[in-house]
């Protein structure tokens, strides 16, 4: 640091100057020398070539690279003398676009904690709970994001990018990051049940936070603010997200409840949770109701996706029969009622997965967008001067693997934006 290193000594002045480097006068008779040419600068130094991106290597190996350089750099405090180790919790970690838990996310998780327990004895990890949150560890947070062949997050994904990001809540910085590339071989990014069974995709503050605290940071950072707000909720979410997948409705619905008592809980996670385990639990006002909070959440923020499912080749929703059949009626009666009391204008965007020719995706795409705005001014006639259909095939992926089932669902949605009139 220029602050810290020593001055520079002072210049003689003339009279303490060396003999040597006095100007003796000229002779007499004789020309003066001529000064010598300056010596020309230097020319700059060519910049250094922008450092290659790291390779894109198999699953497992890719995960044991991000979080051995993140494990194994981590800007940490020293240890006192009783040798504590540190308290260690993670997060689990989600699609860097999406926000979704999947079954790879999920493994990479429990790949990292057998990685500590084998070779990293310094950390001590705890579950990812509330108690364990409020007492100030180090959050390990990750995202897994399906990227092409110049690693962006457009078009056909043909890599998975790991981004692994080490927090420390009591300084509110972040100590490390791990990078990584994976192929996709052997990656099942099928979704956790609450992400498969989740009826929308809105944008939302927590899931931006955590993303936001991973990507486009590093070491010494301080941790996005939005997370770090709603981490107590998030922990408590988390539980609720497990107990959910192993099909305990009830206890689920209990967490979902209390999360969103906690300050910072009113989250989409927290609205679809409920709206899911009322539904199971045959209690269908209280999830409609639910389903209403995350159509309104998503109008706020001008951007909601729906999982409406249709028929393969079709523009009509798919037949579902039984208790657990989704029930489009009411879904559509709830956006039409959120969208006749805005007074505002909504545009209706079809999407698809990026399998079959586009021409025939697109036409598909706006063909559903247009049934899908039949039936809202159907269901209610004053919506018809302020809703538009487009259709836009694959050009808008969020997932883009094409693989056509439940890991690319959001890929299928139908969006609703809202629009000056």
């Amino acid at each position: 640091m220029a602050a810290c290193a020593a001055p520079p000594p002072p210049s003689p002045s003339p009279s303490e100057a060396p003999a040597a480097s006095r100007a003796s006068p000229a002779p007499a008779g004789e020309a003066p020398t001529p000064a010598p040419a300056p010596t020309p600068a230097p020319a700059p130094a060519p910049a250094p070539p922008p450092a290659a991106p790291p390779p894109v290597m198999p699953f497992d190996d890719a995960v044991l690279s991000a979080a051995n350089n993140l494990l194994g750099k981590a800007q940490l405090p020293p240890a006192d003398a009783g040798g504590a180790k540190f308290r260690l919790v993670i997060d689990p970690l989600i699609d860097g676009v999406t926000g979704q838990q999947s079954k790879a996310t999920q493994a990479m998780g429990a790949r990292i904690v057998a990685l500590i327990r084998e070779r990293y004895p310094q950390y001590e990890v705890q579950p990812f709970s509330s108690a364990n949150v409020q007492k100030s560890p180090l959050v390990l947070v990750g995202t897994f994001t399906g990227v092409n062949k110049d690693r962006k997050t457009e078009g056909q994904r043909e890599a998975y990018r790991i981004c692994l990001a080490l927090a420390d809540l009591k300084t509110g910085k972040l100590v490390s990051k791990g990078l990584a590339f994976a192929k996709p071989d052997g990656v099942d990014p099928t979704p956790l049940p609450h992400f498969r069974d989740t009826p929308v995709w809105t944008e939302d503050g927590a899931t931006t936070g955590y993303i936001r605290t991973c990507q486009g940071t590093r070491a010494g950072d301080p941790i996005h603010p939005l997370y770090l707000d709603r981490i107590v909720a998030a922990s408590i979410i988390s539980e609720a997200i497990d107990a959910y997948g192993a099909g305990k409705y009830r206890d689920a619905l209990n967490l979902y409840e209390t999360a969103l008592r906690v300050p910072e809980g009113r989250q989409a996670r927290v609205y679809s949770g409920l709206y899911l385990t009322n539904w199971r639990l045959g209690r269908k006002q209280e999830a409609i109701k639910s389903f209403g909070h995350l159509v309104e959440q998503g109008l706020d923020t001008k951007r909601l996706g729906v999982k409406f499912v249709f028929r393969p080749g079709a523009a009509i929703l798919s037949a579902e029969t039984g208790p657990a059949a989704t029930p489009y009626k009411l879904w559509l009666f709830e956006l039409s009622s959120q969208a006749t009391k805005r007074q505002s204008c909504m545009e209706v965007i079809g999407h698809s997965s990026p399998t079959g020719p586009e021409p025939i995706n697109e036409r598909l795409s706006q063909l559903r967008a247009e049934y899908v705005r039949g039936q809202l001014e159907q269901t209610s006639p004053a919506l018809q001067k302020r809703l538009i259909a487009n259709g836009v095939g694959s050009r808008e992926t969020m997932v883009g693997n094409g693989r056509d089932d439940a890991s690319d669902a959001l890929d299928r949605r139908v969006e609703f934006k809202i629009i000056g009139c």
